[in-house]
């Protein structure tokens, strides 16, 4: 990686100027990334909750409500309600466990899997579209400043996703 970014700044001594365009970067960035999903939510009155337990749950089929949990980072409760909402609506069904049966097991629905599919290929083409434009160096380099950001145990649960273990 070489010492000065495309416009000659420094990559050694970033000032607080810079550090606040990124900042403010990733504020727009995620709102677009988010702008199209949310539009489709908001027709079904879910939120961005619901989205982001579908995403891990059509990642991982079977995942335990306590995996969830961990992966998501919320509280039993909050995320108790996205479940039962997403259940009741037929999106997520929960069986439970063969070897302890005080685990509950997740899994898309056929619906589910459609409503995640809809979301995801939305996020995707933007994803795909910012990729292109910005090269794959870029795109190497924007991955590694992502996994520079997060804590150790939210990059170890990230990779063992990312890698495929369960």
């Amino acid at each position: 990686m070489s010492e000065t970014a495309t416009g000659g700044e420094s990559l050694l001594f970033l000032t607080d100027e810079q550090l606040r365009k990124g900042i403010e970067a990733m504020f727009f960035a995620y709102r677009g990334f988010t702008a199209d999903p949310d539009r489709i939510l908001s027709e079904l009155d879910y939120g961005r909750a619901h989205h982001r337990a579908m995403h891990f749950i059509n990642r991982r089929p079977g995942l335990t409500v306590n995996a969830l949990l961990s992966l998501l980072g919320v509280t039993k409760q909050s995320l108790n309600r996205v479940l039962r909402t997403l259940i009741a609506d037929g999106l997520v069904e929960s069986r439970v466990g063969s070897h302890d049966r005080r685990e509950r097991h997740l899994r898309l629905t056929q619906q589910g899997a459609e409503l995640e599919q809809r979301l995801s290929l939305a996020q995707r083409a933007r994803m795909r579209a910012a990729y292109r434009a910005a090269g794959p160096e870029a795109v190497a380099g924007f991955r590694q400043v992502l996994e520079a950001m997060m804590d150790e145990e939210i990059k170890d649960q990230y990779l063992m996703l990312r890698d495929g273990q369960p």
